[in-house]
């Protein structure tokens, strides 16, 4: 069942909240052996939450939107009652978190039910799915692949279908990636949309969280639960509710689409190629738009993210180098030798490109662009072949993410379910436009041409 239909079963009376907690539990007990996405399992939270839902629900009281509507979020959300591990051996040896993470806490206020936190890459420095410390979360199409990361485990629950909703992070593509090699629908909103209190960082001025689900309606069900100003995150929006669910089902033949050129039509494999236009097809989209220096735009965002990465770390590597990932480890250890000048360098790049990003929406109101450039991969991979080289699988896997989060920009991940695997399509508007990016998937949801798979390595 969607979130959607849970939720109205639930607040119809149709279905006890305490009835549909049970059925995710025993998914997770069935599955997860299997899928390895999950690293705690909240039950007795759980059951306790969905007896008040029907509680309130006897007594006649109004419940949420998400009423009795299970969901998960990646292990670095803070959960009132166990350590904030972020993936890491390290995190584990740390207090229990006293207060859940704001995004949990409105979930909550709207009915849904925390079910666990889910496995992650080590401290978010990830784009495959595989933890050293937790074993790799696995794809559920074909367990002998890789999710994706660093939101792997979050990839990996909801396309594995044992919840219908999961949070996780984004920072350089850990939304979209695992969406794409997942086959499930992702929301990176916009920069300082929804709050990041109480979650544990990885790039501060990268960093944006956002939810994970097998349908549009869903997502943006998850999306508008969580929106609102909070003086706990500094980069934070003060903007009000902007609703989007009563805006999904609009026409779509007002918006003037294109599809992302130069660097986004190169290092993809054939399966990019065709989800991408599969989705222009559907769009009617045949304007092509150059993304002027995208390249640059992801080298910049390497430059920015290796090293606040490294000061957030630098500790914890002078003290207990040997519990890093060595991976993990060394790309921090590096960052922390990048010139400042560097650095300075990337952030003036960064205005200038955020300046020509927001010229092109001016004329246009959707971008087009690969999630990722391959399906998912094996897991255990480390190089693949782009356009002819021989490249690291890791850190090319969000060649076609990083310059879009690296300014920000909202963008709604969409699956098109190819043989034998699916691959995702990001679709991109303009700051605060959460709105149109949903209003497109919707109709692409609507036309058949995006749809999240059943699993079918379970």
């Amino acid at each position: 069942m969607t979130a959607a239909d849970i939720a109205k079963a639930v607040s119809g009376g149709k279905m006890s909240a305490l009835d549909a907690t049970e059925a995710a539990l025993a998914r997770i007990k069935q599955h997860d052996t299997i899928l390895n996405s999950f690293t705690d399992v909240t039950a007795d939270r759980a059951r306790a939450k969905a007896r008040a839902i029907d509680a309130d629900i006897a007594a006649g009281k109004t419940v949420g939107p998400l009423a009795g509507v299970p969901f998960a979020v990646k292990n670095l959300f803070d959960v009132a009652g166990l350590p904030t591990r972020a993936g890491s051996k390290i995190n584990r040896d740390l207090a229990p978190a006293k207060r859940d993470a704001t995004l949990i806490e409105r979930m909550e206020l709207a009915g849904a039910v925390l079910v666990g936190a889910l496995n992650m890459g080590e401290y978010a420095y990830d784009f495959t799915g595989e933890n050293v410390h937790d074993g790799p979360s696995r794809n559920p199409h074909d367990t002998t692949r890789m999710t994706g990361g660093s939101s792997g485990g979050s990839g990996s629950a909801v396309g594995g279908a044992l919840v219908p909703i999961a949070l996780g992070s984004d920072t350089n593509g850990s939304i979209r990636v695992p969406s794409s090699f997942c086959g499930i629908f992702g929301l990176k909103p916009t920069y300082g949309r929804l709050s990041r209190a109480r979650s544990f960082p990885f790039v501060a001025s990268l960093d944006h969280l956002g939810p994970f689900a097998r349908d549009v309606t869903d997502l943006a069900l998850a999306y508008d639960a969580m929106q609102g100003p909070d003086t706990d995150d500094a980069a934070c929006t003060t903007r009000g509710l902007e609703p989007t669910l009563p805006l999904i089902a609009n026409p779509i033949s007002d918006l003037r689409i294109a599809i992302a050129d130069g660097h986004f039509q190169k290092n993809v494999f054939p399966e990019a190629v065709e989800a991408v236009s599969r989705v222009a097809k559907a769009l009617g989209a045949t304007k092509v738009v150059d993304v002027p220096e995208a390249s640059r735009a992801r080298a910049a965002a390497y430059v920015i993210t290796t090293t606040e990465g490294a000061s957030l770390h630098l500790d914890r590597l002078r003290k207990r180098p040997n519990d890093f990932d060595p991976a993990v480890r060394d790309r921090l250890i590096a960052g922390a030798m990048v010139p400042a000048a560097l650095v300075d360098r990337a952030q003036k790049f960064r205005r200038w490109y955020r300046a020509q990003l927001a010229e092109i929406f001016k004329s246009v109101d959707v971008l087009i662009a690969p999630a990722t450039p391959c399906t998912a991969p094996k897991l255990g991979q480390v190089n693949f072949n782009l356009d002819g080289v021989e490249l690291p699988l890791r850190a090319n896997i969000g060649i076609h993410t990083q310059p879009i989060s690296f300014v920000g920009l909202p963008v709604v991940a969409v699956p098109v379910p190819l043989e034998p695997l699916p691959i995702g399509v990001q679709i991109i508007a303009a700051p605060w436009r959460e709105d149109i990016a949903l209003r497109v998937a919707y109709a692409l949801e609507k036309m058949g041409v995006v749809a999240a798979p059943s699993p079918r390595g379970l």
